[in-house]
């Protein structure tokens, strides 16, 4: 993309400065100059007029299952086993490499849309999520799971581990109650070979956490301490039900919650107290969890449950600030997926950048641009979502090479012949 400037932009860092107007400039894949005197930096390749509009950093959706969008809408209603066990399940044991590519960059596009421009992701097939990722020009933190054996998970590893690469990856398992006694010494052999964090879903739902303690007398996260798979770090999805060991364990450890509110409220799966989280000082980070359990990729749409649910759980209006909230969707999240670079905006950071725009009836009037973000936001206010080094989406178009009616067409007929 050569050289671009941003000119006369409102800036949120998210590293604790105030909000200021100034330019910004981006050379290649990293940003270049932050500040008022930007013509010794140029010539330009493109020149974009921010109009007071706010730059700020991508939001990392720390949570999702791309391939999942094939299954928005199609099982809504259900608790959480029913939902998974008699309904996803069957589904997902049909995809092939091409459902799980197409649907992948389906939900790639509604995540640019969205001013989302880092995933965590865990699915299988992880070829085809790769080359969706790559064409797509997502910045993508795959987790791998023994879905594969161990020396493809290992050369998967190797070939995607470079931190500064646009696909990075580490191990994990989906759950406690879902693998084999031989998925659980593949895994520990990886994290223990690669030294990598290690992710899995846990203390979701309180059956799950119930079933664990008749089974094992432990919480999942007591259960997963207990095999030291945390040694290395890493984290827990959801975290709705944990006791104050499983905090202890979390905080030895340093983990991260990544924390799915909108998935955990339409499945009924409870809240989970990230109020509590924070002031144990607890890395937070938000997901949206799979298109089939929360129908989008929002990072709006969750912030505003994030808040809103604590302010409920606690009964208190003060829970859960704003200016929390979008830390969470922000470098939390690029903390979560070790993207150290790509953080916050400052100079020789990565280009991932996203620019608000503020000249929407939502956003008006300023009082507060962090806390119009949080509790008036939503997706329509993205007028440019940019990654590493290219814009994939501004002004409601996309950017991808990739022919988008196609990508809609391809998935409906994939959508028709795999659920009927």
């Amino acid at each position: 993309m050569g050289k671009i400037l941003f000119k006369n932009a409102r800036i949120l860092k998210m590293n604790g400065e105030d909000i200021f107007i100034s330019n910004l400039v981006t050379n290649d894949n990293l940003i270049e100059y932050i500040g008022d005197d930007y013509e010794p930096y140029g010539p330009f390749d493109r020149i974009i007029e921010c109009n007071e509009n706010l730059l700020m950093p991508g939001f990392k959706n720390a949570h999702t299952h791309h391939p999942m969008s094939i299954l928005k809408s199609y099982a809504d209603d259900l608790p959480l086993h029913e939902w998974l066990f008699d309904k996803v399940f069957p589904i997902e044991a049909k995809l092939s490499e091409e459902d799980v590519y197409e649907f992948t960059k389906l939900s790639i596009l509604e995540c640019f849309a969205s001013g989302v421009t880092a995933c965590f992701e865990y699915y299988f097939h992880y070829y085809a999520m790769l080359k969706a990722s790559e064409e797509m020009g997502m910045r993508t933190y795959m987790l791998l799971t023994p879905s594969l054996p161990e020396e493809e998970l290992a050369a998967i590893h190797e070939q995607y581990s470079d931190p500064e690469g646009l696909i990075t990856t580490c191990f994990g398992l989906h759950s406690v109650y879902t693998p084999t006694p031989e998925f659980y010494e593949m895994i520990i052999r990886l994290v223990n070979k690669y030294h990598t964090p290690f992710y899995i879903h846990a203390s979701e739902t309180p059956n799950e956490v119930k079933e664990c303690m008749e089974l094992r007398n432990m919480t999942p996260v007591q259960f997963v301490e207990s095999m030291d798979l945390f040694k290395y770090g890493g984290g827990i999805y959801h975290g709705v039900v944990l006791n104050d060991n499983d905090y202890e364990i979390i905080k030895k450890h340093n983990l991260t919650v990544v924390t799915c509110p909108g998935s955990n409220t339409k499945l009924a799966s409870g809240i989970a107290d990230t109020e509590k989280m924070v002031k144990n000082n607890v890395n937070v980070a938000i997901g949206t969890d799979g298109p089939a359990s929360n129908n989008g990729l929002d990072m709006f749409k969750e912030m505003w449950l994030v808040t809103g649910l604590q302010k409920l759980l606690h009964n208190d209006p003060s829970a859960m600030d704003a200016k929390c909230v979008l830390e969470m969707a922000t470098i939390n999240g690029a903390r979560a997926m070790n993207l150290t670079n790509s953080d916050i905006l400052e100079v020789n950071k990565f280009a991932d950048i996203i620019l608000i725009d503020l000249n929407k009836p939502n956003m008006r009037p300023i009082h507060n641009i962090v806390k119009n973000l949080v509790y008036s936001g939503s997706k329509d206010v993205v007028k440019l979502t940019m990654v590493d080094r290219k814009i994939v989406y501004e002004d409601g178009k996309f950017y991808v090479n990739q022919d988008v009616d196609e990508i809609y067409k391809k998935c409906q007929y994939l959508a028709d012949k795999l659920t009927k």
